[in-house]
C-alpha cells in the first residue's frame, strides 16, 4: 500500500513540520492546510521506536504516517526526535536494590538511568516480557520501567527479578 504522506519520487514527505514560537509543532499538509499543536506518537515505542510514527492533530486525527524516521530529511527528523524525547518517559532499570517481599504487592527500590526511585509492583502480571531478554515493568503510579537486557543486570538484581518471573 502506498503512503500518501510520502512522495517516493522525490524521497521527501508531502508535508512540512515547523516549531512554533510557543514550542508546539505546526504541521503543514500537501494541501497547504496548517495544523497547530501536532503530536508525534510512536506505534511501537519499545520494540521499534524509529518505525511507525503517527502525527496526530489536537482533535485526535492522524494527519500523517511515517514508516521510518530515518527516511525523513535531517532537519525534520531532528525536530521529531526532539519532540518524541519530550513525550517519552520510560526509565531504564540499571539495578534492583531491594524488594520488600517476594509476594505482591511489593515495594521495589531500583537504580535507573534517571536516578534512584521506589515503586509498588501490584502483581506479577505487571512484568511483561518483550523481544529477546527485555522486560517492561509497570509501577503502580503508571510509570513504565524498561529492562533492555535482563542478562546485563548484576547477579543480585537478576536473582531478585527471577523470583517474580
Amino acid at each position: 500500500m502506498m503512503n500518501p504522506d510520502f512522495n517516493a519520487a522525490t524521497a521527501a514527505p508531502a508535508f512540512r513540520l515547523e516549531r512554533q514560537p510557543s514550542g508546539r509543532l505546526l504541521f503543514i499538509g500537501a494541501d497547504g492546510q496548517p495544523h497547530a499543536g501536532v503530536v508525534p506518537v510512536r506505534a511501537f515505542p519499545i520494540a521499534a521506536p524509529d518505525e511507525g510514527i503517527s502525527l496526530v492533530s489536537t482533535e485526535g486525527h492522524e494527519l500523517a504516517w511515517i514508516e521510518q524516521l530515518q527516511a525523513l530529511p535531517p532537519a525534520m527528523r531532528a525536530l521529531l526526535q526532539e519532540e518524541l524525547a519530550l513525550r517519552d518517559f520510560a526509565p531504564e532499570i540499571k539495578q534492583l536494590k531491594s524488594v520488600s517481599s517476594f509476594g505482591t504487592p511489593s515495594v521495589w527500590t531500583v537504580a535507573t538511568d534517571r536516578g534512584d526511585t521506589s515503586f509498588v509492583l501490584k502483581g506479577e502480571e505487571d512484568i511483561r516480557r518483550l523481544a529477546g531478554r527485555a522486560l517492561l515493568i509497570a509501577g503502580s503510579q503508571g510509570v513504565q520501567y524498561r529492562v533492555p537486557d535482563m542478562g546485563a543486570l548484576d547477579r543480585a538484581s537478576r536473582r531478585l527479578l527471577e523470583r517474580f518471573l
